[in-house]
């Protein structure tokens, strides 16, 4: 998991920043209760607010990437009221203990956050909270919370062996594609926009056309043959086939996409900012492979932090059943897309 996706769950369950106006069929929905531990109740609105808040984030973080976008969203609307309980639990935990968090600490958990996920650009960072409706000071309450999360969850990381040989191995082994340089890889696409400014045209329709175009393509039709006919891009004349292309020069959504195919294979239909997207792997050169010894320390480190992982995971299991949790929704539902305009 990456520092990326670390922080923003984590920030995540921390942000419940002023309440956006709404109009009443959305306050209909809000007002009402996610989960309920010892008594706390978790408001929906609550849960809401935390992911409009990390949205602003994850915008500023994967613009070029809409695909990772899409994903990382649905995974923190998925999480997010379990990440709200489990708050509380640890809030509830550390004062039990008596706990007391030195200032410092929220301190070094901010800068990490504007040093990693800004790259050290704080006008950027406060920009991004002022977007969410957050004064700076708010934010540091929450993050002062998540802060005793990470250090409860810490002194319950607990002891493992360290990484053996076979361990790292396997994890280069597995991992190894994001460390090659100089793959490249020839593809061929089939571009349909999401909205054609037709009248009755809707971002439904046309993926339900791709889809349909991708479902005769597994039936036998040529690749090339469907493009011309189809698709909507520079390529289209050429029965979709683009040139030998560094991993590096491609759109990430399309170059992760096509790596993962073997020669001969389609994709799932790409969901993009305006378009989507079938890519086809037509041939792969695959570049150097470093040699293991060049990243052991940051394979070592990863595995430990997987092993802690898991001891804290089951510790948490543990806890959880100490306390009375009452879920009344699993996660929110996703927003509607916003209405074609013809």
């Amino acid at each position: 998991m990456t520092y990326l996706r670390i922080s923003l769950i984590a920030l995540a369950a921390a942000c419940t920043s002023v309440r956006a106006q709404q109009p009443p069929a959305a306050r209909s929905y809000t007002n009402g209760i996610a989960a309920v531990v010892d008594g706390v109740p978790i408001p929906i609105s609550e849960v809401e607010e935390t992911i409009k808040t990390q949205e602003q984030v994850l915008q500023f973080q994967l613009r070029n990437d809409p695909e990772r976008f899409k994903k990382e969203m649905s995974e923190l609307r998925k999480g997010a009221v379990e990440t709200l309980i489990d708050r509380e639990i640890l809030l509830a935990e550390f004062k039990k203990i008596g706990g007391v968090l030195k200032a410092q600490y929220v301190d070094d958990d901010i800068n990490g956050i504007i040093r990693e996920s800004f790259k050290g650009n704080r006008d950027a960072f406060v920009d991004e909270l002022n977007k969410s409706g957050m004064t700076l000071l708010k934010f540091r309450e929450l993050r002062q919370k998540m802060v005793i999360m990470n250090v409860m969850r810490g002194r319950n990381a607990g002891d493992h062996p360290p990484a053996t040989p076979r361990e790292v191995q396997e994890y280069y082994d597995k991992n190894v594609d994001k460390w090659r340089e100089g793959d490249q890889i020839k593809i061929s696409t089939i571009t349909i926009p999401k909205f054609t400014g037709e009248a009755g045209s809707s971002a439904e329709k046309q993926k339900k056309l791709i889809q349909e175009l991708r479902t005769k393509i597994l039936q036998g039709a040529d690749f090339a043959t469907v493009a011309k006919a189809n698709s909507l891009d520079s390529h289209a004349e050429n029965g979709g086939a683009w040139d030998w292309m560094a991993k590096t020069d491609l759109m990430p959504a399309i170059a992760n996409a096509a790596m993962e195919l073997k020669p001969g294979g389609i994709s799932q239909v790409l969901d993009l900012e305006t378009n989507y997207i079938i890519v086809a792997c037509d041939a792969k050169k695959l570049g150097t492979a470093p040699p293991l010894e060049q990243y052991r320390p940051e394979i070592e480190k990863m595995i430990n932090q997987e092993k802690s992982k898991a001891n804290i995971d089951k510790w948490m299991d543990a806890v959880r059943k100490k306390h009375v949790i009452k879920r009344y929704i699993s996660a929110p539902p996703a927003p509607s897309p916003a209405p074609t305009v013809p």
